[in-house]
């Protein structure tokens, strides 16, 4: 097998290849490792790769499969963290030039400990706005992170860095946040696999200053890598007050079982969204395809107004939340749209920020009574293709803030559903299509069924960017 090919296998394949002696974890790695040096200049998906760290995960990780005790189903498999993610030994910048990367970095997150002890080969971190603020991703720090498909065009946000990694073949596995679509964003745009699963299924620490619609999820090429990846990733640790009960759930073994006879609301645009006539034909030709698979599929929208007003006055607070203690004479190093949404934030009222959970909350009964009619949800992943790197939007969009291109995202964010993003098509141009489903609270394993079923009877996972 050609170094490059060991790139394109996913960790299930990897798994299997482990386990029959076919490669080791050490070929792997080294082969990505001359991956990553090759191509992400093109791409600017990492902005922190530990070689020597990286070999020693993977010599370790031969040594368990030599004598056939592996940690996990995922041990020797490369995997990334983004870089607002707290990682032992190294420096955790958030795309901002105000974090001092002098100091000692000695604690991992949950999810970077749960994975060290799945036995992953932790490659590096990857790129993120600035305190993964936006829907795309650039920052003062790492500069321009590119779409794989198109060097171009975003890979959108804040997740891009490791949007661009999967897409890339520059690691199956990355570990990404979704405050508001940060997950689902860019995998839609670049065409891979991004799970947000229910709030505090995968438990986070610190708190993200964004609060309770910050979610940590798995991006990957399949379906089944994102199950294989959640199962370690939602171990329990006691540092998150908000995480969910544990629950030993297999959810690879979960896959099975398709989607005949489960009840599926179609929605094109939620009943207010502008969506792209591509997005649309390959989105209505996904719906199609579920009901060939034996669904129930009505088109029918959820019922609800456009919540964006909701979802800013959190997400604005939010970020007033994570510069309030930052000193003055850094604010002049902050990329200008997050200052100016901290100063929105400022403006926020203590009356405003209380009469917007109480819409939250309203959101959030109306989407479970929906799902005691339908199991699931389906609509487009995003309203528009990846446009032009650098930009806040599209540019016949002019100055709008992020959120008016992604309106099917932020919605689930307030209700803290379980949502993922799976591609469903091309554009002429080239670009991917993603199809979101959403589903009731807790019901992560759904999602990640029906999600299966659809990849297994199309090929839009297996197509590469020509990089």
């Amino acid at each position: 097998m050609m170094r490059d090919d060991l790139c394109f296998l996913s960790a299930a394949e990897l798994a299997d290849c482990y386990r029959a002696g076919s490669f080791s974890p050490v070929e792997v790695t080294r082969a990505l490792l001359a991956r990553i040096e090759a191509v992400n200049p093109k791409v600017n998906a990492y902005n922190l790769v530990d070689a020597d760290s990286a070999l020693r995960d993977a010599q370790a990780s031969q040594a368990r499969w030599k004598v056939g005790k592996p940690l996990s189903p995922i041990d020797g498999v490369p995997a990334s963290i983004k870089d607002i993610i707290l990682t032992k030994g190294w420096p955790t910048l958030r795309g901002s030039k105000t974090v001092d990367p002098n100091q000692p970095w000695t604690e991992d997150a949950p999810v970077t400990a749960r994975l060290r002890e799945a036995g992953c080969v932790i490659v590096g971190k990857t790129t993120s706005p600035e305190f993964g603020w936006k829907g795309v991703t650039d920052s003062p720090l790492t500069g321009i992170t590119r779409n794989p498909w198109n060097l171009d065009t975003t890979p959108g946000g804040s997740s891009g860095g490791a949007s661009a990694q999967v897409a890339a073949d520059l690691g199956p596995l990355a570990v990404g946040t979704d405050g508001g679509g940060s997950i689902r964003i860019p995998a839609g745009f670049t065409g891979i696999v991004g799970l947000k699963p229910s709030f505090g299924r995968v438990p986070a620490a610190p708190l993200s200053p964004f609060g309770t619609v910050a979610h940590l999820g798995p991006m990957t090429r399949t379906v089944r890598d994102a199950a294989l990846m959640l199962r370690e990733m939602a171990k329990p640790d006691a540092r998150d007050w908000f995480a969910l009960p544990y629950s030993n759930l297999d959810y690879a073994a979960a896959l099975a079982g398709g989607v005949k006879g489960l009840k599926i609301a179609y929605s094109p645009a939620l009943g207010f969204a502008k969506v792209d006539p591509e997005i649309a034909a390959a989105v209505d030709a996904a719906a199609k395809q579920m009901a060939a698979l034996g669904a129930i599929v009505e088109q029918v929208d959820p019922g609800f107004a456009d919540p964006v007003d909701i979802f800013h006055t959190h997400w604005f607070a939010g970020a007033y939340n994570a510069l309030l203690n930052l000193p003055k004479e850094k604010f002049a190093l902050l990329d200008p749209g997050l200052a100016k949404t901290f100063e929105r934030g400022a403006a926020i009222t203590m009356k405003q920020y209380l009469e917007a959970s109480n819409a939250r909350g309203k959101l959030g009964v109306q989407m479970k009574q929906f799902h005691e009619t339908y199991d699931l949800l389906l609509t487009p992943s995003l309203a528009v293709l990846a446009f032009k790197a650098g930009r806040l939007a599209p540019e016949d969009m002019g100055d709008a803030y992020w959120t008016a291109w992604t309106p099917f995202s932020y919605p689930f964010n307030l209700t803290q559903q379980p949502a993922i993003s799976v591609p469903c098509g091309f554009s002429k141009s080239g670009l991917p299509i993603g199809l979101q489903l959403v589903g009731p609270m807790h019901r992560d394993d759904l999602v990640l069924r029906a999600a299966a079923a659809y990849e297994a009877a199309t090929d839009w996972h297996r197509k590469r960017p020509g990089l």
